[in-house]
């Protein structure tokens, strides 16, 4: 985080002069590790982010596309965040902020199998020449019952 936009963080969140409930439980609550200075609240050392969606946005993108960094995956930008800065819900709006991110999808690499492609089975001459049984389950139980049972001729 550069000066300009550290300062420019601080004074939204200085010039926002709301205290939600929450806050100021957890500041009663944890006394020793929730403070205010300089019209800045601190939990455990990191600056609360106040429940203002552009200025958290603001953040997730600052902290989201870094030169030094570079384009941070999801659990990256989280520990970079959670440096400075913490709110309730961080891990989920992190989470929110990489699913939206077009560029990083279309990066990122895929852990999974690669599927095949399906094939058409054969059209049988006749009935019951050629049939498929799948059972589907568990589920849960209506009616004694917990699964089903599907049958293609």
């Amino acid at each position: 985080m550069t000066k300009t936009e550290d300062s420019d963080i601080l004074k939204e969140i200085r010039n926002n002069n709301t205290r939600e409930k929450e806050v100021i439980q957890v500041m009663n609550k944890e006394n020793s590790k929730t403070w205010e200075e300089e019209g800045i609240i601190y939990k455990k050392g990191r600056i609360y982010v106040l429940n203002n969606k552009k200025l958290k946005e603001k953040i997730l993108k600052e902290n989201h596309n870094l030169v030094d960094v570079g384009h941070s995956g999801q659990q990256r930008m989280f520990d970079l965040i959670k440096r400075n800065y913490w709110w309730p819900g961080l891990k989920e709006d992190v989470k929110k902020y990489i699913q939206r991110c077009f560029r990083y999808q279309q990066n990122k690499i895929q852990h999974q199998k690669k599927l095949e492609e399906l094939h058409s089975l054969e059209i049988p001459q006749g009935s019951w020449q050629k049939i498929s049984i799948n059972i589907i389950g568990p589920l849960p139980r209506s009616n004694g019952m917990d699964a089903i049972i599907v049958i293609v001729d």
